[in-house]
Protein backbone atom coordinates (compact mmCIF):
# COMPACT_ATOMS: atom_id res chain seq x y z
CA UNK A 1 0.00 0.00 0.00
CA UNK A 2 2.59 2.75 -1.43
CA UNK A 3 1.95 5.62 -3.43
CA UNK A 4 -1.30 6.23 -6.01
CA UNK A 5 -2.32 2.60 -3.71
CA UNK A 6 -1.95 4.07 -0.11
CA UNK A 7 -4.63 3.97 1.88
CA UNK A 8 -6.54 4.14 5.37
CA UNK A 9 -5.92 1.14 7.63
CA UNK A 10 -9.01 1.18 10.41
CA UNK A 11 -8.95 -0.67 13.69
CA UNK A 12 -11.67 -0.81 15.87
CA UNK A 13 -10.97 -0.96 19.87
CA UNK A 14 -13.53 -2.95 21.42
CA UNK A 15 -14.45 -2.17 25.17
CA UNK A 16 -17.52 -2.64 27.07
CA UNK A 17 -19.48 0.61 27.52
CA UNK A 18 -17.06 2.78 25.19
CA UNK A 19 -13.40 4.29 25.50
CA UNK A 20 -14.87 7.03 27.58
CA UNK A 21 -14.59 6.36 31.70
CA UNK A 22 -17.84 7.70 31.96
CA UNK A 23 -19.21 6.19 29.36
CA UNK A 24 -21.44 2.95 31.29
CA UNK A 25 -23.03 5.90 33.02
CA UNK A 26 -24.44 7.19 30.01
CA UNK A 27 -28.24 7.11 29.42
CA UNK A 28 -27.73 4.78 25.86
CA UNK A 29 -25.58 2.23 27.70
CA UNK A 30 -27.17 -0.70 28.17
CA UNK A 31 -25.43 -2.48 31.31
CA UNK A 32 -27.49 -5.66 31.31
CA UNK A 33 -25.22 -6.21 28.09
CA UNK A 34 -21.65 -4.85 28.90
CA UNK A 35 -20.44 -8.13 30.17
CA UNK A 36 -22.09 -10.67 27.73
CA UNK A 37 -20.88 -11.95 24.29
CA UNK A 38 -23.89 -10.67 22.50
CA UNK A 39 -22.67 -7.35 22.78
CA UNK A 40 -19.53 -7.92 21.50
CA UNK A 41 -20.67 -10.08 18.95
CA UNK A 42 -22.99 -7.02 17.68
CA UNK A 43 -20.48 -4.60 17.54
CA UNK A 44 -17.99 -6.96 15.76
CA UNK A 45 -20.56 -7.65 13.44
CA UNK A 46 -21.39 -4.41 12.67
CA UNK A 47 -17.60 -3.49 12.20
CA UNK A 48 -17.09 -6.62 9.34
CA UNK A 49 -20.46 -5.30 7.61
CA UNK A 50 -18.55 -1.66 7.18
CA UNK A 51 -15.50 -3.65 6.27
CA UNK A 52 -13.65 -2.37 9.29
CA UNK A 53 -9.79 -4.28 8.83
CA UNK A 54 -9.33 -5.08 12.46
CA UNK A 55 -10.96 -5.64 16.09
CA UNK A 56 -8.39 -4.62 19.03
CA UNK A 57 -8.53 -5.80 22.44
CA UNK A 58 -7.01 -4.04 25.36
CA UNK A 59 -6.43 -5.46 28.44
CA UNK A 60 -4.41 -5.82 31.79
CA UNK A 61 -3.30 -8.61 34.55
CA UNK A 62 -4.15 -6.44 37.49
CA UNK A 63 -7.28 -3.77 38.83
CA UNK A 64 -6.96 -1.37 41.96
CA UNK A 65 -10.13 -2.77 44.30
CA UNK A 66 -10.93 0.54 45.08
CA UNK A 67 -11.27 1.34 41.64
CA UNK A 68 -14.17 -0.85 40.77
CA UNK A 69 -16.32 1.12 42.18
CA UNK A 70 -16.01 3.71 39.22
CA UNK A 71 -16.96 1.65 36.40
CA UNK A 72 -16.16 -1.31 34.26
CA UNK A 73 -12.20 -1.77 33.94
CA UNK A 74 -11.11 -5.15 32.06
CA UNK A 75 -13.92 -7.58 30.83
CA UNK A 76 -13.39 -10.84 28.76
CA UNK A 77 -9.76 -12.41 28.34
CA UNK A 78 -8.89 -11.12 24.90
CA UNK A 79 -8.09 -14.47 22.99
CA UNK A 80 -11.44 -16.36 24.27
CA UNK A 81 -13.73 -13.40 23.63
CA UNK A 82 -11.91 -13.36 20.20
CA UNK A 83 -12.42 -16.78 19.37
CA UNK A 84 -15.69 -16.80 20.25
CA UNK A 85 -16.37 -13.21 17.95
CA UNK A 86 -14.06 -15.59 15.26
CA UNK A 87 -17.07 -18.26 14.63
CA UNK A 88 -19.61 -15.18 13.94
CA UNK A 89 -17.50 -13.29 11.56
CA UNK A 90 -15.22 -14.17 8.09
CA UNK A 91 -13.17 -11.33 7.22
CA UNK A 92 -12.50 -8.73 10.15
CA UNK A 93 -8.81 -9.41 11.94
CA UNK A 94 -8.78 -10.19 15.44
CA UNK A 95 -6.20 -8.89 17.70
CA UNK A 96 -5.50 -9.15 21.13
CA UNK A 97 -3.44 -7.97 23.76
CA UNK A 98 -0.49 -10.66 25.45
CA UNK A 99 1.68 -9.47 27.72
CA UNK A 100 5.46 -10.59 27.32
CA UNK A 101 6.29 -9.92 30.97
CA UNK A 102 3.55 -12.21 32.74
CA UNK A 103 3.39 -15.27 30.23
CA UNK A 104 4.99 -17.65 28.65
CA UNK A 105 6.23 -17.88 24.83
CA UNK A 106 5.19 -21.33 24.55
CA UNK A 107 1.69 -21.01 25.50
CA UNK A 108 1.15 -17.61 23.65
CA UNK A 109 2.67 -19.01 20.47
CA UNK A 110 -0.54 -22.32 21.06
CA UNK A 111 -2.30 -19.66 21.58
CA UNK A 112 -2.21 -17.70 18.94
CA UNK A 113 -1.67 -19.89 16.52
CA UNK A 114 -4.59 -21.92 17.81
CA UNK A 115 -6.83 -18.36 17.26
CA UNK A 116 -5.45 -17.86 13.78
CA UNK A 117 -6.66 -21.55 12.98
CA UNK A 118 -10.36 -20.81 14.71
CA UNK A 119 -10.66 -17.89 12.39
CA UNK A 120 -9.22 -18.89 9.38
CA UNK A 121 -6.11 -16.56 9.31
CA UNK A 122 -7.56 -13.47 10.97
CA UNK A 123 -5.41 -13.45 14.29
CA UNK A 124 -2.88 -10.67 15.80
CA UNK A 125 -0.68 -10.09 18.45
CA UNK A 126 -0.71 -7.03 20.71
CA UNK A 127 2.75 -7.89 22.44
CA UNK A 128 3.36 -5.93 24.90
CA UNK A 129 5.24 -5.16 28.18
CA UNK A 130 3.89 -4.43 31.51
CA UNK A 131 4.82 -1.60 33.49
CA UNK A 132 2.16 -1.86 36.48
CA UNK A 133 3.73 -2.22 39.56
CA UNK A 134 1.04 -3.91 40.93
CA UNK A 135 0.74 -6.31 38.30
CA UNK A 136 4.14 -8.25 39.32
CA UNK A 137 2.22 -8.61 42.96
CA UNK A 138 0.04 -11.33 40.86
CA UNK A 139 2.50 -13.33 39.91
CA UNK A 140 5.05 -13.58 42.67
CA UNK A 141 7.20 -10.95 42.19
CA UNK A 142 8.05 -8.73 44.96
CA UNK A 143 8.58 -5.39 42.47
CA UNK A 144 8.09 -5.09 38.97
CA UNK A 145 11.30 -6.27 36.60
CA UNK A 146 13.17 -2.53 35.24
CA UNK A 147 11.87 -1.24 31.69
CA UNK A 148 15.66 -2.48 30.57
CA UNK A 149 14.79 -6.19 31.43
CA UNK A 150 10.74 -5.93 30.82
CA UNK A 151 12.11 -5.28 26.42
CA UNK A 152 15.08 -7.62 26.89
CA UNK A 153 12.60 -9.97 27.82
CA UNK A 154 9.95 -9.43 25.25
CA UNK A 155 12.71 -9.34 22.27
CA UNK A 156 13.92 -12.96 22.92
CA UNK A 157 10.36 -13.50 23.83
CA UNK A 158 8.83 -12.50 20.49
CA UNK A 159 11.98 -14.46 18.42
CA UNK A 160 10.77 -17.91 20.17
CA UNK A 161 7.51 -17.35 19.20
CA UNK A 162 8.47 -17.35 16.03
CA UNK A 163 10.61 -19.98 15.93
CA UNK A 164 7.61 -22.00 17.13
CA UNK A 165 5.28 -20.95 14.74
CA UNK A 166 8.21 -21.94 11.87
CA UNK A 167 8.62 -25.43 13.82
CA UNK A 168 5.81 -26.80 11.49
CA UNK A 169 6.74 -25.97 7.33
CA UNK A 170 3.71 -25.45 5.12
CA UNK A 171 3.31 -28.69 4.03
CA UNK A 172 4.48 -30.86 6.88
CA UNK A 173 0.85 -31.83 7.31
CA UNK A 174 0.24 -35.10 5.00
CA UNK A 175 -3.00 -36.85 6.43
CA UNK A 176 -2.11 -40.03 3.75
CA UNK A 177 -4.73 -42.92 5.15
CA UNK A 178 -3.50 -45.06 2.72
CA UNK A 179 0.66 -44.73 4.03
CA UNK A 180 -0.38 -44.00 7.26
CA UNK A 181 1.61 -40.97 7.69
CA UNK A 182 -0.43 -38.05 9.67
CA UNK A 183 2.74 -35.42 9.32
CA UNK A 184 5.96 -35.85 7.59
CA UNK A 185 8.59 -35.94 10.73
CA UNK A 186 11.55 -34.27 8.87
CA UNK A 187 9.18 -31.01 8.48
CA UNK A 188 8.40 -30.74 12.12
CA UNK A 189 11.51 -29.26 13.90
CA UNK A 190 12.24 -28.73 17.57
CA UNK A 191 13.49 -25.34 18.17
CA UNK A 192 16.34 -25.95 20.84
CA UNK A 193 16.00 -22.29 21.98
CA UNK A 194 18.40 -21.60 24.72
CA UNK A 195 18.51 -17.91 26.02
CA UNK A 196 19.00 -15.55 28.74
CA UNK A 197 15.14 -15.65 29.60
CA UNK A 198 13.90 -18.68 27.99
CA UNK A 199 14.99 -22.22 27.49
CA UNK A 200 12.39 -24.02 24.73
CA UNK A 201 13.19 -27.09 23.34
CA UNK A 202 9.89 -27.01 20.43
CA UNK A 203 8.55 -28.04 18.47
CA UNK A 204 4.79 -26.34 18.76
CA UNK A 205 1.77 -29.17 19.47
CA UNK A 206 0.09 -27.41 16.76
CA UNK A 207 0.12 -27.23 12.84
CA UNK A 208 1.63 -23.61 11.26
CA UNK A 209 -0.93 -21.05 11.39
CA UNK A 210 -2.72 -20.06 8.46
CA UNK A 211 -0.90 -16.37 7.78
CA UNK A 212 2.54 -18.51 8.51
CA UNK A 213 2.10 -15.97 11.64
CA UNK A 214 -0.25 -14.13 13.11
CA UNK A 215 0.50 -10.46 12.71
CA UNK A 216 2.25 -8.71 15.00
CA UNK A 217 1.43 -5.20 16.83
CA UNK A 218 3.01 -3.59 19.05
CA UNK A 219 2.58 -0.15 21.44
CA UNK A 220 5.73 0.97 22.92
CA UNK A 221 6.91 4.76 22.89
CA UNK A 222 10.51 4.31 24.58
CA UNK A 223 13.80 3.67 22.58
CA UNK A 224 13.35 0.07 23.28
CA UNK A 225 10.24 -0.14 22.42
CA UNK A 226 10.25 1.83 19.22
CA UNK A 227 13.48 -0.41 17.96
CA UNK A 228 11.56 -4.13 19.36
CA UNK A 229 8.35 -2.47 16.87
CA UNK A 230 11.10 -1.85 14.62
CA UNK A 231 12.40 -5.57 13.95
CA UNK A 232 9.15 -7.17 14.29
CA UNK A 233 5.83 -4.82 14.72
CA UNK A 234 3.60 -4.36 11.45
CA UNK A 235 1.10 -2.33 12.80
CA UNK A 236 1.81 0.10 15.63
CA UNK A 237 -0.80 1.52 18.54
CA UNK A 238 0.69 4.90 19.25
CA UNK A 239 -0.30 7.75 21.91
CA UNK A 240 -0.26 11.30 19.79
CA UNK A 241 -2.37 13.64 20.38
CA UNK A 242 -0.68 16.75 18.13
CA UNK A 243 -0.18 16.22 14.71
CA UNK A 244 3.63 17.65 15.02
CA UNK A 245 4.56 14.92 17.47
CA UNK A 246 2.55 11.86 15.47
CA UNK A 247 4.78 13.21 12.52
CA UNK A 248 8.31 13.16 14.27
CA UNK A 249 6.98 9.73 15.72
CA UNK A 250 5.86 8.38 12.15
CA UNK A 251 9.26 9.26 10.62
CA UNK A 252 11.31 7.65 13.60
CA UNK A 253 9.31 4.79 13.25
CA UNK A 254 9.85 4.43 9.39
CA UNK A 255 14.01 5.35 9.69
CA UNK A 256 14.46 2.48 12.36
CA UNK A 257 12.15 0.10 10.26
CA UNK A 258 15.17 0.79 7.68
CA UNK A 259 17.63 0.15 9.98
CA UNK A 260 16.53 -3.33 11.45
CA UNK A 261 16.81 -4.04 6.91
CA UNK A 262 12.95 -3.50 6.55
CA UNK A 263 10.72 -1.77 4.29
CA UNK A 264 9.41 1.17 5.85
CA UNK A 265 6.30 0.26 4.17
CA UNK A 266 6.04 -2.98 6.19
CA UNK A 267 5.24 -1.39 9.31
CA UNK A 268 1.71 0.66 9.48
CA UNK A 269 1.36 3.31 12.31
CA UNK A 270 -2.36 3.43 13.28
CA UNK A 271 -2.13 6.14 16.17
CA UNK A 272 -5.48 6.60 18.85
CA UNK A 273 -8.64 8.27 17.74
CA UNK A 274 -11.17 8.95 20.60
CA UNK A 275 -14.02 9.89 18.75
CA UNK A 276 -17.51 10.85 19.74
CA UNK A 277 -19.97 11.59 15.94
CA UNK A 278 -22.54 14.22 15.69
CA UNK A 279 -24.75 14.91 12.37
CA UNK A 280 -24.13 18.23 13.24
CA UNK A 281 -21.26 20.21 15.34
CA UNK A 282 -24.01 21.18 17.86
CA UNK A 283 -24.72 17.51 18.22
CA UNK A 284 -21.52 16.16 18.88
CA UNK A 285 -20.30 19.07 21.08
CA UNK A 286 -23.25 18.43 23.51
CA UNK A 287 -22.24 14.46 23.57
CA UNK A 288 -18.77 15.20 24.54
CA UNK A 289 -20.10 18.03 26.91
CA UNK A 290 -22.47 15.38 28.57
CA UNK A 291 -20.14 12.83 29.13
CA UNK A 292 -17.36 15.07 30.66
CA UNK A 293 -20.10 15.59 33.25
CA UNK A 294 -20.02 11.44 33.84
CA UNK A 295 -16.64 10.86 33.94
CA UNK A 296 -14.72 10.52 37.58
CA UNK A 297 -11.83 12.60 38.11
CA UNK A 298 -11.05 10.07 41.12
CA UNK A 299 -10.51 7.00 38.64
CA UNK A 300 -8.56 9.27 36.67
CA UNK A 301 -5.93 10.17 39.15
CA UNK A 302 -5.95 6.56 39.53
CA UNK A 303 -5.30 5.74 36.15
CA UNK A 304 -2.83 8.18 35.86
CA UNK A 305 -0.88 7.23 38.54
CA UNK A 306 -0.83 3.70 37.51
CA UNK A 307 0.39 4.48 33.90
CA UNK A 308 3.19 6.92 35.44
CA UNK A 309 4.05 5.16 38.56
CA UNK A 310 3.56 7.95 40.65
CA UNK A 311 1.12 8.28 43.40
CA UNK A 312 -0.92 11.51 42.71
CA UNK A 313 -3.55 10.89 45.10
CA UNK A 314 -1.32 13.14 47.45
CA UNK A 315 -1.63 16.19 45.98
CA UNK A 316 -4.77 18.61 45.69
CA UNK A 317 -6.41 18.73 42.39
CA UNK A 318 -5.79 22.24 42.00
CA UNK A 319 -2.02 21.86 42.57
CA UNK A 320 0.22 22.71 39.86
CA UNK A 321 1.15 19.49 37.57
CA UNK A 322 4.52 18.35 39.58
CA UNK A 323 7.72 18.38 37.56
CA UNK A 324 8.13 15.22 36.31
CA UNK A 325 12.07 13.62 36.25
CA UNK A 326 13.60 12.10 33.27
CA UNK A 327 12.13 9.33 31.58
CA UNK A 328 15.19 7.05 32.85
CA UNK A 329 14.41 7.32 36.16
CA UNK A 330 10.86 6.33 36.11
CA UNK A 331 9.74 2.12 35.69
CA UNK A 332 6.43 2.93 34.55
CA UNK A 333 4.82 2.79 30.95
CA UNK A 334 6.95 5.29 28.38
CA UNK A 335 4.28 5.41 26.20
CA UNK A 336 1.85 7.51 28.24
CA UNK A 337 5.12 8.86 30.67
CA UNK A 338 6.31 10.59 27.87
CA UNK A 339 3.46 12.13 26.38
CA UNK A 340 2.96 13.44 29.73
CA UNK A 341 5.85 15.03 30.26
CA UNK A 342 6.21 16.82 26.82
CA UNK A 343 2.65 18.01 27.95
CA UNK A 344 2.75 19.78 30.83
CA UNK A 345 6.20 21.02 30.22
CA UNK A 346 4.93 22.55 27.23
CA UNK A 347 0.90 23.86 29.08
CA UNK A 348 1.34 25.46 32.67
CA UNK A 349 -1.35 23.09 33.73
CA UNK A 350 -2.95 21.87 37.16
CA UNK A 351 -3.64 18.28 37.87
CA UNK A 352 -7.32 18.67 37.37
CA UNK A 353 -6.71 20.59 33.85
CA UNK A 354 -4.43 18.46 32.85
CA UNK A 355 -7.14 15.39 33.65
CA UNK A 356 -10.03 17.47 31.52
CA UNK A 357 -8.26 18.46 28.72
CA UNK A 358 -5.93 15.19 28.12
CA UNK A 359 -6.81 12.70 30.01
CA UNK A 360 -10.33 11.31 28.98
CA UNK A 361 -8.84 8.65 26.98
CA UNK A 362 -5.31 8.88 28.23
CA UNK A 363 -4.08 10.93 25.79
CA UNK A 364 -5.40 10.18 22.66
CA UNK A 365 -5.93 12.30 19.75
CA UNK A 366 -9.69 13.76 20.95
CA UNK A 367 -12.02 14.52 17.65
CA UNK A 368 -15.86 15.70 18.21
CA UNK A 369 -17.58 16.68 15.41
CA UNK A 370 -19.56 15.98 12.27
CA UNK A 371 -18.44 13.08 9.64
CA UNK A 372 -16.92 15.87 7.41
CA UNK A 373 -14.78 17.39 10.66
CA UNK A 374 -13.52 14.14 11.97
CA UNK A 375 -12.81 12.99 8.57
CA UNK A 376 -11.19 16.32 7.69
CA UNK A 377 -8.76 15.43 10.65
CA UNK A 378 -8.05 11.77 9.95
CA UNK A 379 -7.34 12.68 6.48
CA UNK A 380 -5.40 15.53 6.92
CA UNK A 381 -3.07 13.43 9.28
CA UNK A 382 -3.24 10.71 6.70
CA UNK A 383 -1.92 12.41 4.06
CA UNK A 384 0.62 14.95 6.32
CA UNK A 385 2.62 11.44 6.81
CA UNK A 386 1.13 11.19 10.74
CA UNK A 387 -0.49 8.01 10.51
CA UNK A 388 -1.21 5.08 8.20
CA UNK A 389 -4.62 5.14 9.56
CA UNK A 390 -6.20 5.11 13.51
CA UNK A 391 -6.89 2.55 15.78
CA UNK A 392 -10.29 4.13 16.84
CA UNK A 393 -12.05 4.57 19.89
CA UNK A 394 -15.55 5.35 19.96
CA UNK A 395 -16.32 7.11 23.61
CA UNK A 396 -19.87 5.57 23.86
CA UNK A 397 -19.89 1.54 22.61
CA UNK A 398 -23.81 1.90 22.22
CA UNK A 399 -24.00 4.72 19.58
CA UNK A 400 -21.24 5.67 19.03
CA UNK A 401 -19.60 2.56 17.55
CA UNK A 402 -22.62 3.09 14.91
CA UNK A 403 -22.04 6.79 14.76
CA UNK A 404 -18.39 6.27 13.64
CA UNK A 405 -19.37 3.11 11.10
CA UNK A 406 -22.75 4.66 9.56
CA UNK A 407 -21.11 7.97 9.02
CA UNK A 408 -17.52 8.68 9.36
CA UNK A 409 -16.79 5.15 7.26
CA UNK A 410 -19.03 6.35 4.32
CA UNK A 411 -17.25 9.59 4.21
CA UNK A 412 -13.93 8.06 4.11
CA UNK A 413 -14.94 5.90 0.97
CA UNK A 414 -16.21 9.23 -0.42
CA UNK A 415 -13.20 10.91 -0.44
CA UNK A 416 -11.07 7.57 -1.72
CA UNK A 417 -9.41 7.13 1.62
CA UNK A 418 -11.16 3.72 2.88
CA UNK A 419 -12.35 0.48 0.77
CA UNK A 420 -15.59 -0.77 -0.30
CA UNK A 421 -14.77 -4.94 -0.18
CA UNK A 422 -12.16 -7.15 1.65
CA UNK A 423 -9.53 -7.86 -0.42
CA UNK A 424 -8.67 -11.54 0.52
CA UNK A 425 -9.07 -14.56 2.78
CA UNK A 426 -6.48 -13.41 5.60
CA UNK A 427 -5.78 -10.84 7.89
CA UNK A 428 -2.34 -10.58 6.01
CA UNK A 429 -4.03 -10.68 2.61
CA UNK A 430 -6.60 -8.12 3.73
CA UNK A 431 -3.56 -5.59 4.81
CA UNK A 432 -1.52 -6.09 2.07
CA UNK A 433 1.04 -7.80 3.85
CA UNK A 434 2.93 -10.96 2.17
Amino acid sequence: MSGLNRRMILNLVLQNAGSHRGAWRHSSTKLEEIHTIKHFHRLAQKAEAARIDTLFIADGLSIEAKAVQYGPIFGFEPLTLLSSIATVTEKIGLIATVSTSFNEPYNAARLFASLDHISGGRAGWNMVTTGVERTAFNFGLQQLPTHTHRYERAKEFAEVVLKLWDSWEEDALVQDKISGIYAAVDKVHDIHHHGAYFSVQGALNIMRPPQGRPLLVQAGASDEGKNLAAQYAELIFTVQNTLEDAKIFYQDIKMRTAKAGRSPDSVKVLPGLLVIVGRTEAEAKEKASELRQLGSIERSVMSLSNLLGIDYSVYSLDDRFPELPDSSQVNAYQTFYQMVKKIVEREKLTIREFLEKYWVGNGQLSVAGTPEQVSDVMEDWFKSGAADGFSVMPQLAFGGVEDFLDLVVPELRRRGLFPETYTGQTLRENLGFS
